[in-house]
């Protein structure tokens, strides 16, 4: 018998355990870190829905829960005022960028203050900045205070998605820090002063992630390359059995015409049952509106191209909200706008509501659309992405990121969304770039967060899918 014939019947006689395993592991939910012994503090920032996007995985593991600095009532009225400062630039600097005629500039100016320098050449970057500075001046003003004192409490390890708690503790004299990096690179303020002197370890989503702190003077044994922390629900378990179950069926769905097919790759890797396509749905499109209610103006453009294909059920157009109550109120205008109540808004009261509707709607998006935020990184989940302009220096990376790696496209004129996203489908790219973020970027993140915190260190793993 043939190897190809070995493998393909090998295949078929675990699709039954393994389409079981995927429903079992959809109704259980997440695995709870703990039943390994995993615990520690897990912060994140009320900054942006990127940073507790990344700490939303980790709940399993949390400490009386995830904190949330700087969320309105969750800290003394000293720390909460530096924690509002904080906030407002950083929702300014999102929204200056639509502004009319002077948008742009203002946008521009206020961007070089987190700007983040070419990476080539190769030099030490590693000299603290004004950014640096600030925030030490910030943090010996009480920022983080709150936390500061619980872990003195409770000395348990700290991890953290956004950079003001790392500093914090490490300044503190805390050893067990770690702090997860939330987009391809990132700016010289996520180190500390004396990076060489620092005890923070660095939990990076990409190798561009890990060669830019090595720039800001981190070395190698202070950087684990994990990838971006994923809910585990859209996982299933170590084997993948619901991402294998979904990428399966959403191939189908970016391939209607099997293009891409004939390799007989998604068999190999996902199983052939996996594969069998059930077509219990529509072309899923999800927009993603940002956090501070960006590039509404571009999702509203989508529906109105799309309106004819939504209303005949041949496309389903999902919008992410968020927790912003006028984001979701705008949404609804253009729902009844172009009559479309067809239009899925997903949206929550809290973050916690937000995050579950959001993780439901991932496991049957077949397209991601969205600015190249750390949403970029759920292209790992065989989710190709359409990016709308970046903002902000990061963002950028993260585009960069995507077109390196192959999974995602440049968006081209939202007008005329149903002619060139139906070609791009039509031509199997959509189904190749999905598969590119598939093999391409790494999904266990959440699960290698836990070992390092179980082990105190990370097993470097040579298959694709287990990276």
């Amino acid at each position: 018998m043939s190897p190809r014939v070995t493998r393909a019947a090998k295949s078929r006689r675990t699709v039954p355990s393994t389409r079981r395993a995927a429903r079992r592991a959809a109704k259980e939910g997440p695995q709870d870190g703990r039943r390994g012994g995993v615990h520690a503090w897990v912060a994140t920032a009320d900054m942006g829905l990127g940073h507790q996007r990344a700490a939303y995985p980790l709940r399993t593991i949390a400490e009386k829960g995830l904190m949330t600095l700087g969320r309105v009532g969750g800290a003394a009225d000293s720390e909460a005022k530096l924690w509002q400062r904080l906030r407002k630039s950083y929702e300014f600097l999102s929204r200056t960028k639509s502004w009319p005629i002077i948008g742009n500039t203002v946008f521009g100016m206020l961007d070089r203050l987190q700007n983040i320098p070419p990476f080539y050449p190769i030099r030490d970057l590693s000299s603290t900045t004004f950014q640096v500075n600030w925030l030490k001046g910030l943090i010996t003003k009480g920022l983080c205070g709150g936390l500061i004192s619980e872990m003195r409490k409770n000395p348990l390890p700290l991890v953290t998605t956004f950079y003001a708690p790392a500093i914090a503790a490490d300044m503190a004299g805390f050893s067990r820090v770690y702090c997860v990096i939330c987009d391809a690179e990132v700016n010289r303020v996520w180190v500390s002063e004396n990076p060489r002197a620092s005890k923070i370890t660095y939990l990076a989503p990409c190798g561009r992630a890990v060669r830019r702190l090595n720039e800001y003077g981190i070395p190698n044994e202070r950087i684990y390359l994990t990838g971006f922390p994923i809910p585990l629900e859209l996982l299933g378990d170590e084997k993948l059995s619901v991402l294998r179950y979904d990428l399966g069926q959403r191939l189908r769905y970016l391939d209607p015409l099997e293009r891409f097919w004939h390799m007989r790759l998604p068999e190999y890797f996902l199983g052939a049952g996996n594969c069998k396509f059930k077509n219990a749905r529509a072309l899923t499109i999800t927009f993603g509106v940002g956090g501070a209610g960006a590039q509404t103006d571009i999702a509203y453009k989508v529906a109105r191209s799309l309106r004819d294909k939504i209303v005949r059920g041949e496309i389903i157009y999902n919008i992410l909200a968020g927790i912003r109550p006028e984001v979701k109120q705008f949404l609804e205008s253009i729902k009844k706008e172009l009559a479309l109540p067809q239009i899925r808004v997903v949206y929550g009261e809290s973050l916690e509501e937000y995050f579950k509707g959001f993780t439901g709607c991932m496991r049957t998006t077949d397209v991601l659309w969205t600015k190249p935020s750390e949403l970029s990184f759920y292209c790992g989940l065989g989710i190709p992405v359409i990016f709308a302009p970046h903002i902000g220096a990061q963002e950028y990376f993260n585009k960069e990121w995507l077109l390196e790696i192959q999974a995602g496209f440049p968006q081209q004129d939202p007008e005329y969304t149903d002619e060139w996203l139906l070609d791009l489908v039509k031509a199997g790219r959509l189904a190749d770039a999905g598969w590119n973020g598939f093999l391409k970027a790494r999904k266990f993140g959440t699960y290698k967060i836990h070992e390092i915190l179980r082990t105190g260190t990370m097993k470097q793993e040579k298959p694709v899918l287990r990276r």
